[in-house]
């Protein structure tokens, strides 16, 4: 996979997560995918813990946003290093600001591990 599709393969699972879309989120994934929150000790494995967070994430939040990308493809060692903003709105009418990076690794034409560098609260957790 090129660069610009690595990048393009990166904003498709950002919109899914931002959009509340599991298929779209998962189409991205292998089955057997390692998700990580490399700042807080999170290992989850597969796409039925992956699922499971999401949706614990969407319920603590009445809207997520990911944006202002700079994408770092690496395309001959098959990954993608992508830093961005992230904006929560928590129900309370809230809203907090992050600045975090993933780092993305390609098995095909999925990605097999992600790797959440993430500022503040943790608001990916292996359970709830």
């Amino acid at each position: 996979m090129d660069a610009e599709a690595l990048c393009t393969l990166v904003e498709r699972y950002f919109h899914g997560v931002d959009a509340r879309e599991i298929g779209t989120i998962l189409g991205t994934l292998t089955e057997d995918c390692r998700f990580t929150v490399e700042t807080h000790g999170v290992e989850i494995l597969g796409h039925a813990g992956i699922r499971a967070m999401f949706g614990r994430l969407w319920t603590g939040h009445s809207r997520v946003l990911h944006d202002r990308f700079v994408h770092i493809p690496c395309p001959e060692r098959s990954l993608i290093a992508s830093q961005f903003q992230v904006t929560n709105w928590l129900p309370d009418g809230t809203t907090v600001h992050k600045s975090n990076a993933n780092v993305f690794r390609l098995r095909g034409a999925r990605f097999s591990a992600v790797a959440v560098y993430m500022t503040g609260e943790n608001t990916l957790r292996a359970e709830g």
